[in-house]
């Protein structure tokens, strides 16, 4: 009877120490560790610095920009909620699923309506947001992209979201193969650029701390605007200086834009040419003034952040 007793008290220990056994997790932030209390439980760090913890894997995400979206299908994930879009989305997949507004502006009704487990909005932007979308009880998760280091960041974060780590680093292993593969390419001699980001009426020249200009400086051009002092209210773009420009003679402007290329090309070429000497520009002599395609310029492109270092390369590739 005693040895029953022994064996059974041995039994109930070894199954109290498992339940209580915390599970740790990596974050991919800074490669330190974040313990859940049970397995099932996620927590991740996201790019406005919080720990962010699911109860279980989130199998209903909503996102309310494109590159996030993006990814989260790239991983193999789904959607029940997507940015408002204008145009036919390249996913097939996405035609069924509820439209509920962007980063500019959350449609709550629809957000309650496909009740997600996360949602994943842009910090600083969406950070006014979180207390409306939480009180409808699902978690927003706050993400950025302003160099292809955030990029890879969102990829491997969001891989750890939903449990496909081995795809995610999948993804962010051929990112790396292609920047290695443009800097075998690299001229001693890299073209000169001005990066221009505007909607018509309005224009400002992108700074190396922003998205596109990290996707220059890593194609193997040089950004021209780089020393522009930057906007308080938009620090990744800085106002145009006209002097600057004539002086630093680009070899190329692109242009970039949400939408409406082509009448923000010819706004920008006429509030340019009120200048006589934006004439003599070596872009505009050798006509190299191009719009930027907007899936992959204009906003976030996810893991498609290789084409647009492809392209953008192929572009620089074109001047002698």
């Amino acid at each position: 009877m005693r040895k029953r007793w022994i064996l059974g008290t041995i039994v109930l220990l070894a199954l109290t120490g498992c339940g209580s056994q915390a599970v740790t997790t990596p974050d991919p932030s800074n490669g330190n560790a974040v313990t859940s209390a049970a397995s099932s439980s996620v927590t991740i760090k996201d790019f406005a610095d919080r720990n962010v913890t699911f109860s279980s894997v989130p199998q209903k995400i909503a996102a309310l920009g494109n590159g996030e979206m993006d990814i989260v299908y790239a991983l193999g994930g789904t959607l029940v909620g997507r940015p408002t879009a204008t145009g036919p989305t390249p996913i097939k997949a996405l035609n069924d699923v509820v439209q509920i507004g962007s980063t500019h502006g959350i449609e709550l009704e629809k957000l309650a309506l496909v009740s997600p487990d996360a949602v994943l909005g842009t910090n600083p932007m969406n950070t006014k947001d979180i207390p409306a979308v939480e009180a409808l009880g699902t978690k927003m998760v706050l993400t950025s992209a302003n160099s292809i280091d955030d990029i890879k960041k969102q990829i491997q974060m969001f891989g750890q979201m939903i449990h496909k780590e081995d795809k995610a680093a999948e993804l962010v292993d051929s990112v790396d193969k292609k920047v290695q593969e443009i800097n075998k390419q690299q001229r001693a001699q890299k073209p000169r650029v001005l990066l221009v980001y505007g909607a018509p009426g309005t224009y400002m020249a992108a700074l190396n701390n922003s998205l596109s200009g990290s996707i220059l400086t890593t194609a193997g051009g040089e950004n021209i605007a780089a020393d522009y002092p930057k906007l308080d209210s938009y620090p990744q773009y800085a106002l145009l200086n006209s002097e600057k420009i004539m002086k630093s003679n680009p070899q190329f402007v692109f242009i970039m834009s949400h939408g409406s290329p082509d009448k923000v090309k010819e706004g920008f070429m006429k509030e340019m040419q009120q200048n006589a000497a934006w004439n003599s520009l070596d872009a505009v002599i050798n006509q190299h003034v191009e719009v930027l395609p907007a899936d992959l310029f204009g906003t976030n492109p996810g893991t498609r952040i290789v084409d647009a270092l492809d392209y953008m390369n192929k572009l620089l590739q074109t001047v002698k």
